[in-house]
């Protein structure tokens, strides 16, 4: 409980932004949580960009290998990038008080971002880096202004740099346009997945019990008939 209220406290600061009015064009994510390919991939790629700062200390590597159907020596030998067990909390490997000196604010786990702010913000957040010299990191965000970290993904997406038309042109990526916006999409997908581990299980569910009321009302209806048909 402790830790959970200590990662709702860090997003505190995004919350108050979101309530002060400042409206932005989302993207749709269009995530699709069956796609478990996805959803690996998602998870190296945040494994290898994200997981130096932020964690997703709310799940254990061991639960992400089943739910993704990742083997445990895959799980070990791929995403587990320190010391770590398999059955360990998936915790970053930043201390928090160099965190803190270095960013501004220690960055925040994000197990529960894409539930608080919503998967469009994730995805429209990855792909909203632009240059900004002003800025400590060089970098600012479309979703998110005066963003407090570098663009870790650069490598991938390029430096958009904004033209005096207030359009964007990126060039220096590793990934076209499109295979980044599919890179995002990967990681937003392993990040709605940790938000909610059993989102598709509870939906089965629902599915099952909703099932198990109609059957359960016809029933009651055939009851209701054969009691109250002498009374009319």
């Amino acid at each position: 409980m402790k830790k959970l209220l200590i990662a709702l406290v860090t997003l505190l600061p995004s919350l108050a932004m979101a309530a002060s009015g400042h409206n932005v064009h989302l993207e749709s994510a269009n995530v699709d949580l069956h796609d478990k390919e996805s959803l690996e991939r998602g998870l190296g790629l945040f494994q290898q960009y994200c997981s130096g700062c932020h964690s997703t200390q709310y799940q254990r590597y061991e639960r992400v290998a089943t739910d993704l159907g990742i083997s445990t020596d895959d799980m070990r030998n791929k995403y587990i990038l320190n010391d770590a067990k398999i059955g360990d909390l998936m915790e970053n490997s930043i201390p928090t008080a160099d965190a803190a000196k270095w960013f501004g604010a220690a960055p925040p786990d994000l197990t529960l971002v894409a539930r608080v702010r919503g998967e469009d913000w994730v995805y429209s957040y990855l792909k909203g880096f632009y240059a900004d010299e002003t800025r400590p990191f060089g970098v600012n965000n479309t979703v998110f202004p005066l963003v407090g970290m570098p663009h870790v993904l650069q490598d991938l997406q390029g430096l958009a740099v904004k033209q005096e038309d207030g359009t964007f042109v990126t060039t220096g990526g590793k990934m076209t346009a499109e295979e980044y916006d599919q890179a995002v999409r990967d990681i937003t997908g392993f990040l709605v997945y940790s938000a909610e581990p059993v989102q598709l299980e509870r939906k089965a569910l629902g599915m099952w019990v909703l099932g198990f009321l109609f059957i359960f009302f016809i029933i009651a209806y055939l009851l209701k008939k054969e009691y109250w048909k002498d009374v009319h």
